[in-house]
């Protein structure tokens, strides 16, 4: 009996290691043949039906530092999305300022989204490699020089060259953001603190519409003040970071590396590791999040379009729909992480694929007011799924490069996926409408609902696909202690020492088996 209970803890111990892969879990051994693998996916998609308590005792779990490392990753993040939408919202402006087309103007968005990979590949490495805090503060840096630089543009040539190194500085702070926030996150609590995190996005688009209506025009200075304004905060989040340490996972990171001869050689050795191990883990990463992205700039970047340009809405009422529709996202975030961490991250996605496919029909074709309810659930479903998305990625990355792989793998994505307005404007063509005439002009009309409909429904499809046949490494413990991959870089004993020095941060399982 006394073996049994042994066994078990060890058993229980060993599946919070790194690279312990329990078929029922969802991982997958680095041996395990195709055949095998393929015949677990649908048999792992089980709900575990993981007793959590209610909402806010899990939140209760997280101590003070916690919850500050989450309030400055949740606020950056807000803001790089203010930043983000300053240009979209002012488009007809720039266009008049610098005497260009709207399509010319969107091109520094385009821009932005081109060069965002790179931002995550520089800033995540730095991360990875010297901590969270600085890399942060160099990113916040950049978002108050540029923000300023776009508000003093005088030129289009200026302003293009701006905004495309917005996009580096743009690119690198998603992964900051989510290993800040996540990494010493108790396991309890890392589903609704994901889906909290990732609504800051929405949360920067309704701050920059509010703002926007404040700031553009009401002035003789035009659609400047909002640049302006949005260069501002970052210096109080820039404050707020250097009051706060690195993360304790960095810090126990850190210290195993510094164990050895030579840090930066180390760093390169847990590099070739992760490569080694998990190049295929890294595909499927960028490929999911390819289809994540279709699946949020397909459902809102040609919406606006279709309520103005088909179903005649006024630009108040397309702003109360945009509005509900990012309160629906909001919602949805928060409520579907909360319930990956009792359903499952990869259920929890592919239920609200299916119920987001569902409600297309609604969401595209009711052509009064009522579009707004669809509206709400529609984004409900679509940033539902990406509320679960940053721990999600947190937990499928190889530890040593968490920053680096979560950052360049969604903005990989958000780059395959920038074409996405573009092709949906192309099939719209294929439906036209009677045009319409507005101020004495002609103005060609589309039936974008279906466009909308169409595409989404494929997207939906692949992000379900992908879904079941990715792993899921749902509760994998951060620290050191269980990274089989820094071990084989460092060498067992380094890891050791760190793993059982005193003031060692320890997971509810370690502690359990020490009871025992």
């Amino acid at each position: 009996m006394a073996d049994d209970k042994d066994h078990s803890y060890e058993r229980e111990y060993a599946e919070q290691r790194d690279d312990y892969h329990d078929p029922a879990a969802g991982e997958t051994p680095e041996k395990m043949g195709i055949g095998r693998y393929l015949a677990t996916r649908i048999p792992t998609l089980k709900p575990p039906m993981d007793k959590v308590d209610n909402p806010f005792k899990v939140l209760s779990l997280l101590n003070l530092k916690q919850w500050m490392f989450f309030l400055v990753a949740f606020i950056a993040w807000t803001w790089d999305s203010f930043d983000f939408f300053t240009v979209s919202l002012t488009v007809s402006e720039l266009a008049e300022e610098f005497d260009r087309s709207t399509k010319d103007i969107t091109w520094g968005i385009t821009l932005v989204l081109m060069l965002r990979s790179v931002g995550a590949i520089i800033f995540g490495v730095a991360a990875d490699r010297w901590g969270r805090k600085w890399p942060f503060v160099a990113n916040n840096v950049l978002f108050i020089v540029l923000e300023l630089g776009t508000g003093f543009c005088q030129t289009y040539d200026q302003f293009l060259g701006i905004r495309a190194v917005y996009g580096i500085a743009m690119g690198g702070l998603y992964g900051n953001a989510a290993a800040t926030a996540i990494e010493d996150v108790p396991e309890k609590a890392r589903g609704i603190i994901s889906g909290m995190l990732q609504q800051g996005y929405a949360f920067g688009y309704l701050l920059a519409a509010a703002f926007a209506r404040g700031l553009v025009g009401t002035t003789s200075h035009g659609w400047r003040p909002l640049f302006w304004f949005g260069a501002c905060p970052p210096v109080l989040f820039i404050i707020f970071r250097l009051c706060l340490p690195e993360t304790d996972s960095f810090i126990e990171r850190q210290r195993v590396r510094e164990s050895g001869d030579n840090v930066g050689k180390t760093f390169l050795t847990e590099g070739k590791v992760a490569l080694k191990r998990h190049w295929m883990l890294l595909v499927y990463m960028v490929l999911i999040m390819a289809g994540f992205n279709f699946m949020s700039h397909g459902s809102q970047d040609l919406y606006p379009t279709m309520l103005e340009n088909q179903f005649n809405f006024g630009p108040d009422l397309v702003t109360i729909t945009q509005v509900v529709a990012n309160l629906g996202a909001m919602t949805g975030g928060t409520v579907v992480g909360y319930c990956s961490q009792i359903f499952g991250r990869r259920f929890s996605i592919i239920v609200m694929s299916i119920i987001g496919g569902a409600l297309l029909y609604p969401y595209g074709f009711i052509s009064n007011k009522n579009v707004i309810a669809a509206a709400f659930f529609e984004q409900f479903c679509v940033q539902g799924a990406w509320g679960v998305i940053p721990i999600y990625l947190m937990e499928l990355s190889p530890g040593s490069f968490r920053t680096f792989v979560v950052g360049t793998s969604y903005q990989l994505g958000n780059l395959v996926s920038s074409a996405s307005s573009t092709i949906e404007a192309t099939i719209g063509e294929r439906f036209p409408l009677p045009p319409k005439t507005v101020d004495g002009e002609t103005v060609k009309r589309y039936e974008y609902g279906i466009v909308i409909a169409i595409f989404m429904a494929c997207v939906f499809g692949y992000v379900i696909i992908l879904t079941i046949l990715g792993p899921e490494y749902k509760d994998r413990h951060m620290g050191v202690a269980h990274d089989h991959d820094l071990e084989e870089a460092t060498g067992p004993n380094a890891v050791d020492r760190v793993a059982h020095a005193p003031g060692h941060r320890r997971t509810s399982t370690e502690d359990q088996i020490e009871k025992a």
